[in-house]
């Protein structure tokens, strides 16, 4: 590996390691931010969820024209672009008066961080070549996976022991030395022939169809779906995507070249990348209510189950990275959805008894940890994790090899785009699936009871707490309940990750992503 591919990825890690962290890092920063900050406008609880959902859609809007522009005029360029705003915004986060200032800013925070993905990605495509590119994209999906997983952790210790906004500024210095990297050591690289003119146009359609699809199921979700707003947005992204293409086939320089999709490998992956990541949102969502709201896990406790696979994935990215760089990536994206989908099942047999704590036989009063984890977590875990590693960074490498390096930003921007927005809205429809259960698995258990009552319902809901109000039999029995539903949600999760590979299997090819290295 050159000086020069050295710190092209250094500046790469750190710059998508940032974008991940801090779609998680300020969850468990939120009630501080609540209760710190002064507010007029919003209420706590909606700017709350501002701060965090602000971010997560404007850069899931953003990432197609971002990885376009990137393309276009210059990969160096608009990665710094993305790193001067990034940090600039993560400071201005941190020092932010109000929660209607700080809602803003995470939204040009957002806006920031959609150039830092695809550029990430495009700038590894075009400095590395063969195997090495397979190391490269190993170790860029293991610290990015990483560091996602890990947020949650890392924010709760900096919230606890520094400030809330600690949270925002420890990007400051990170994106500093990924800028000095990217400014003394990265050369640019740009597609070959650039376009005329840029298409405008397709970007604002680009635009809706993406923003819609990710405002409209987030705002639906925290409404309930009981307010019209939800569908009328989720109404204009549906169109706007079907008229995408359409529109794309008519401009003489489209944003997104429908000969992308030609690519018989670039569909497949993308295909596999819904079915994967919805599974992934599907167990990530779950799991988190389910382990701290019915099974009662301290928010440490809840971090630590998954902390073995966070180990694994990191231990093994770069490995089967290069692997996937001398060998091709199929294989990989077989074996790895497959053992992910045993891992789950592995999580669809956690009993509702399951507990971190038990009391202490010689001290009634003191609880010790419990066993509980040994058998009910850690094994999935780490079957979980094996799968991630096996599977992260071939993903990477299939997806890079699968188009042209001149289409590098903008493959990676929508491949970027599905992984964010698809989950989401299969989540939604699972969490349909998912509350029908509970409450039938409520209703057998307590026969007679009216369990589609209103009242009912605001004491007793899938996988959280019961309501102090709740009565003592209903709140036993919903624990049970919940643990139903979570297994059906892991049922459903591992079908998903057997599609995926399913996917795989069928539509790549043996010789994807091997010609360069002469295999």
């Amino acid at each position: 590996m050159t000086r020069t591919q050295r710190w092209t990825l250094v500046a790469t890690v750190l710059a998508s390691a940032t974008v991940f962290l801090d779609s998680t890092i300020v969850n468990v920063a939120l009630p501080r931010i609540g209760r710190d900050l002064p507010h007029s406008l919003v209420g706590v609880l909606e700017g709350q969820t501002y701060v965090y959902t602000g971010y997560l859609l404007s850069l899931s809007t953003l990432l197609i024209l971002a990885g376009a522009l990137t393309d276009a005029y210059g990969r160096r360029r608009m990665f710094m672009f993305g790193l001067a705003g990034f940090g600039l915004m993560s400071a201005l986060c941190g020092l932010a008066p109000n929660l209607e200032t700080l809602v803003v800013l995470r939204v040009l925070q957002g806006v920031a961080g959609a150039f830092l993905v695809p550029g990430s990605l495009a700038l590894i495509t075009a400095g590395f070549d063969g195997p090495l590119r397979g190391r490269a994209f190993g170790i860029w999906s293991g610290a990015s996976s990483g560091t996602t997983l890990l947020g949650p952790a890392i924010g709760g210790i900096l919230v606890d022991t520094v400030s809330w906004r600690a949270a925002f500024l420890i990007n400051v210095p990170i994106v500093a030395v990924a800028l000095y990297a990217t400014w003394r050591h990265v050369p640019e690289s740009r597609s070959d022939a650039p376009p005329a003119g840029f298409d405008w146009l397709g970007a604002i359609v680009v635009g809706l169809a993406v923003g819609g699809l990710a405002f409209g199921t987030v705002y639906g979700q925290q409404r309930e779906w009981r307010d019209p707003v939800a569908y009328v947005v989720l109404a204009i992204g549906a169109i706007a995507t079907i008229a995408l293409p359409f529109l794309m086939a008519r401009r003489r320089n489209p944003l997104i070249p429908l000969s992308l999709f030609k690519s018989r490998a670039f569909s497949t992956i993308n295909i596999s990348t819904l079915l994967i990541y919805g599974a992934l949102y599907t167990v990530g969502y779950n799991s988190a209510l389910f382990i701290q709201g019915t099974l009662g896990y301290t928010a440490t406790a809840a971090g630590l189950v998954g902390v073995p696979g966070t180990v694994l994935l990191a231990a093994l990215s770069t490995r089967f990275g290069t692997l996937a760089g001398r060998y091709g990536p199929r294989l990989f994206l077989i074996v790895g959805p497959l053992v992910m989908a045993a891992g789950v099942l592995l999580y669809a047999r956690v009993p509702a008894t399951s507990t971190a704590w038990q009391l202490r036989p010689d001290a009634p009063s003191t609880y010790i940890p419990s066993t509980a984890y040994l058998v009910d977590f850690l094994p999935a875990s780490i079957v979980f994790g094996i799968g991630l590693g096996i599977l992260v960074a071939p993903l990477t490498a299939a997806l890079m090899a699968s188009v042209p390096v001149a289409n590098a930003g903008l493959a990676s921007s929508i491949n970027n785009a599905i992984s964010r927005i698809g989950p989401q809205l299969a989540g939604a429809l699972i969490f349909v699936a998912v509350t029908a259960v509970f409450y039938t698995s409520l209703a057998s258990r307590l026969p007679g009871t009216d369990t589609g009552s209103e009242s009912l319902r605001a004491e007793v809901s899938p996988l959280n707490r019961p309501s102090t109000s709740a009565p003592g039999e209903v709140a036993a029995q919903a624990r049970y309940a919940s643990a139903d539903a979570f297994h059906t949600a892991m049922l459903i999760a591992a079908g998903l990750l057997v599609a995926g590979a399913a996917a795989n299997a069928v539509g790549l090819e043996r010789q994807l992503g091997r010609k360069e290295s002469g295999d």
